[in-house]
């Protein structure tokens, strides 16, 4: 079994951001230009904040890709901090040998809402400083590099991964879409809209919603959808706890900085349904003299069993409001056990849809590591003949035909 692995590494205004991807085959043909292209998403939508206008996103390769190809061996990408220039003081590895010019007090004043308090306590940091810059949204930068080369992975196998905004606030989208068919969404217009959603009546209105939050001080959360499809069935299992496909994903999804529920196609509302109007029921196909068991519905999301069906897997997350508030909330000097208002980092107002593409790269790299240990391969000749082989037996035995 060939296991993929993803780790990060880096500070909010440290050097750079690292990720190292382990487990992808010899021989995938990519480019630093695949990589840049989502780290330029991850920094759009409305209602960002000033950061975006500071850092403009690109990687390097610097170890495991040669020549525009991946050489088997783990791929590291570096993604520069270019506001790390205006903190080198503060970010310096090594101890202060004089005093700056700039002010270094140390953070004592958590944010409610923040991981300030409980990262604290769990290190035994004084200065709330050496929390905030690893605990920092900016991580996901690494997350959506490393997925980038996962969806260029997966791209070889006719798997796509997309995401959409479906509400910011208390703005929905009412755009219907059919979970069987990725088709009846238009991605092109979500990839266009300022907020990442298809619908742009509540595009516009979404807007509006962040221009009043800002006017108030607030900030606001979300729901974006994350679909992928082209893919075989049998992913994931259900043998064992770790390998169902579903946990992997629910658990990957909701480890984004602030999603606070995830649910597979329409979970929440399934649950107060009866069995008929949940389950998919099973029909067979014709054409000519062949024949194959298909689904007309997925209300499934794709997955049953912890395992994929061969239809889209749908998941969507609910984001919470960014807890850093222009109008800050009561707090608790941890020096002093004093009340006062919390401290103040630069925040954005939403981030609902660099959230989606961060929720692509989750998603991404959870696929592409079943899609591995499935099929395994040190090359990809060898890794998309397993999986070919694989495809043609489940379409030779009626199982399942690509659509």
């Amino acid at each position: 079994m060939t296991e993929l692995r993803v780790t990060t590494a880096g500070e909010s205004h440290g050097p750079a951001e690292v990720c190292v991807v382990e487990g992808i085959p010899a021989g995938l043909a990519i480019r630093t230009a695949d990589i840049d292209l989502d780290l330029s998403r991850r920094q759009r939508g409305y209602g960002r904040g000033a950061r975006m206008s500071i850092e403009s996103d690109r990687c390097r390769f610097i170890a495991g890709v040669r020549q525009g190809r991946t050489l088997g061996s783990p791929i590291c990408l570096l993604v520069e901090n270019l506001d790390h220039a205006n903190w080198l003081d503060l970010m310096s590895p090594e101890p202060r040998q004089q005093p700056s010019d700039r002010a270094v007090s140390p953070i004592s004043v958590p944010r409610p809402g923040h991981a300030d308090l409980s990262g604290s306590a769990k290190y035994g940091h004084t200065d709330i400083r050496d929390v905030v810059e690893r605990a920092s949204a900016r991580e996901t930068v690494g997350r959506v590099a490393g997925g980038a080369v996962c969806r260029r992975f997966l791209a070889e196998v006719g798997v796509m991964v997309r995401a959409r905004v479906v509400s910011i606030g208390a703005v929905a989208a009412s755009t219907a879409a059919d979970p069987a068919d990725p088709c009846t969404i238009d991605w092109d217009a979500a990839e266009a809209s300022a907020v990442g959603c298809d619908d742009q009546e509540a595009s516009a209105a979404m807007c509006a919603a962040i221009d009043r939050a800002r006017d108030l001080g607030e900030s606001l959360g979300g729901v974006f959808e994350i679909w992928c499809w082209g893919l075989c069935p049998g992913l994931g299992g259900y043998a064992r706890m770790e390998d169902r496909l579903d946990g992997r994903l629910l658990g990957a999804v909701g480890s984004i900085p602030a999603v606070k529920a995830v649910e597979l196609g329409n979970g929440f509302a399934n649950a107060a349904k009866v069995g008929s109007e949940v389950h998919d029921p099973l029909t067979v196909r014709r054409e000519g003299r062949k024949r194959w068991i298909a689904r007309d519905t997925n209300r499934a999301a794709g997955l049953e069993g912890g395992m994929t069906t061969g239809m889209p897997v749908v998941v969507r997350a609910g984001m919470k409001p960014i807890p850093t508030l222009t109008t800050p909330l009561r707090s608790v000097d941890i020096s002093t056990l004093e009340e006062i208002s919390a401290h103040v980092e630069r925040s954005d107002i939403t981030a609902v849809p660099a959230a989606g593409v961060v929720g692509e790269a989750m998603v991404a790299i959870v696929i592409a590591a079943a899609y591995l240990a499935k099929f395994g391969g040190d090359s990809m000749s060898q890794f998309l003949s397993a999986v070919r082989a694989y495809e043609a037996g489940l379409e030779e035995r009626g199982l399942w035909r690509r659509s």
